[in-house]
């Protein structure tokens, strides 16, 4: 979603930042914000290990984040066998992995984890953190999925207007593994639909 004047710290605006080949003036925001009070707990939506955990210190930032990796084979039914790739629809990728990004927590927990290190559905992976450790936000945790394994800890939580369509196709809509939290189930569904286009089940 569109968000205009919400990002004002240079990170937004610096356009020689660069995200996994994301760069220019960003204010379109990727991923879901949930609220909570600060120490609120986050767990994991599914099975996985964890891709990369560190602390992106930037005003406006993440903060402490947890990037965890998921093989869809293990998630969906067993006839899934690859990802399109988002370069040509035609083309398949026989990777079967997904990367889920939780933003904004605290140091507790997310300062223990290391990459390889495994994760069970449902486990407590970190807690919402303060603003003096979340990148200087009220609490909430950022959650983005990504076909595409970053390059570290981070992806590109909000991109340019350039962008929007590509980042569409490299950043699903974590309403398909978070579940329903908007009135509209036919705007889902078509969701749900255009990403099945990459996805062989």
């Amino acid at each position: 979603e569109k968000r205009a004047n919400i990002y004002t710290t240079d990170l937004f605006h610096n356009t020689t930042n660069t995200i996994d080949g994301y760069s220019g003036e960003r204010d379109v925001h990727m991923g879901v914000d949930l609220g909570g009070p600060v120490g609120s707990k986050v767990y994991a939506f599914a099975d996985g290990v964890v891709h990369s955990a560190g602390y992106n210190s930037a005003r406006g930032d993440y903060g402490y984040v947890v990037v965890l990796e998921h093989d869809l084979s293990s998630l969906v039914p067993a006839t899934c066998s690859s990802i399109i790739s988002a370069e040509n629809e035609n083309v398949p990728n026989t990777s079967t992995k997904i990367y889920a990004l939780y933003g904004h927590l605290g140091k507790k927990k997310v300062e223990h984890m290391r990459p390889g290190q495994r994760v069970e559905k449902g486990g407590v992976i970190g807690y919402l953190g303060d603003a003096t450790e979340n990148g200087g936000w009220p609490p909430h945790v950022h959650f983005q999925l990504s076909i595409h394994a970053p390059e570290t800890h981070d992806m590109p939580g909000v991109v340019s207007n350039v962008d929007r369509e590509k980042s569409l196709v490299d950043y699903p809509d974590p309403r398909l593994v978070l579940g329903e939290l908007y009135v509209d189930d036919d705007v889902l569904s078509s969701i749900r639909k255009k990403l099945f286009q990459y996805f062989q089940f």
